[in-house]
């Protein structure tokens, strides 16, 4: 067979250090053959050195509306409180569809450099921003479907049923390209209320659901057993993911044991953003500062499909981030402390493939039939890849390459 794209000498995420290397076929924009020594001739080919070839990463929470605005809002104050939402709410009279274009093109391209190939932006809608967030978003759909795959959460930020105009922003984004139903609750006078509310939305237009729920300091209440509730009366399983759940990680085990089996149960994922959990999170002390970080191998020992976001880059919400889904997935097992190899795989696959399932992407995976979604990374297979954060040397789309990045060479005297 010819091949219009073969990777030679690559590993897979999934082979042992003493099995031998192999290669990837790709004709069509599809996987094609996987085997060692693969003849034919090829119109490109790569040799991967022993290096670890996997399916692109997936990053599953994303805030590409309000990404890279650090230059026009206030973020260097008082620890306590942050005021994260008010600094940006603050700004989006500045927000055009235009500009939302430019800075979400900044954040894309940042993502695709480090080996995202789908993403699903959380987008926010309300008076003040009206539809131009989601509108700005929606343009790089097709503008960067050569790279990635992009599926788009409309959420209510400030407020739902305390937030009049919304919902018909809200209604109107899902008639209008948006394919999963968000939700903020905590900001909401009525947080029972605008969750029932998205799952009547989900319910009308067949959509996904994935929320924003249970930041805190204390887990006296937990928005995500509704949330559990819901998904087991509508029978929407395996279509609903929540996030953050900073109060999650101030539950011994024991609790937190009784809350991630429940939402194994219901089919109810969980997301976790790293480095913005961690810098919004701890800041009603100043010693002993709680790391406010959900640990997931926990929750998917339990059963609970988890993943692991970029969340925001340069905003308020987070003033640091360059779109390496792999270093928020790195930081997490550093401050969880999970180290065994086991444990550094289960969080390799939060930003792979439990990622996919999250997101409901059956043809995910290198298996022969599936789409050529294809990362080489400087590693020779996917712990080492986490434990190292290593780079990503090339991309690949359906096939087409998207990203090259040489590795790094030192120029001994």
């Amino acid at each position: 067979m010819d091949f219009d794209l073969v990777l030679r000498d690559v590993r897979l995420p999934d082979s042992k250090a003493d099995q031998p290397v192999t290669d990837i076929g790709v004709k069509d924009g599809k996987i094609a053959a996987i085997a060692p020594k693969l003849g034919g001739a090829a119109k490109e080919e790569m040799k991967g050195g022993n290096r670890l070839v996997c399916s692109g990463f997936v990053e599953t929470h994303i805030h590409l509306d309000k990404a890279c605005i650090l230059g026009r809002c206030e973020h260097n104050t008082k620890r306590m409180p942050h005021l994260a939402m008010e600094r940006v709410s603050a700004v989006k009279h500045t927000m055009t569809v235009e500009d939302v274009i430019e800075r979400a093109s900044n954040a894309i391209e940042r993502c695709i450099s480090h080996g995202a190939t789908r993403m699903r932006p959380h987008c926010e809608v309300d008076p003040l921003i009206g539809l131009r967030g989601f509108e700005g978003v929606k343009a790089l759909v097709d503008k960067y479907k050569w790279a990635i795959d992009i599926e788009i959460c409309v959420m209510p930020q400030e407020g739902l049923t305390n937030n009049p105009g919304t919902d018909e922003l809200m209604v109107a984004a899902l008639k209008n390209g948006a394919r999963v139903v968000g939700a903020a609750p905590s900001y909401d006078s009525d947080s029972s209320a605008q969750i029932r509310r998205v799952f009547e939305m989900a319910r009308e237009f067949d959509a996904d659901i994935d929320m924003h729920v249970d930041s805190g300091t204390t887990a006296e209440h937990l928005d995500t057993l509704l949330v559990c509730e819901l998904a087991e009366k509508y029978k929407w399983g395996g279509r609903v993911a929540v996030g953050h759940l900073g109060k999650m990680a101030t539950m011994p085990f024991k609790d937190l044991d009784k809350v991630a089996r429940r939402m194994a149960d219901a089919g109810v994922a969980a997301t976790v953003l790293t480095a913005t959990d961690l810098y919004l999170g701890g800041r009603h002390t100043d010693h002993n500062v709680p790391r406010n970080v959900l640990d997931l191998n926990f929750m998917t020992e339990r059963g609970v499909t988890c993943s692991i976001g970029s969340n925001n880059i340069l905003n308020p919400f987070t003033p640091f981030g360059d779109g390496q889904l792999l270093r928020q997935i790195n930081m997490h097992a550093i401050v969880t402390q999970r180290a065994n190899d086991d444990e550094v795989k289960a969080l390799w696959d939060m930003g792979t493939t439990s990622a996919a399932k999250l997101m409901r992407k059956d043809d995910y995976g290198i298996k022969v039939g599936g789409p050529a979604d294809l990362v080489v990374l400087d590693a020779t297979d996917s712990i080492a890849a986490l434990r190292s954060t290593a780079p990503v040397l090339a991309a690949y789309k359906r096939g087409r390459r998207t990203v090259t990045r040489e590795p790094v060479r030192l120029h001994r005297p």
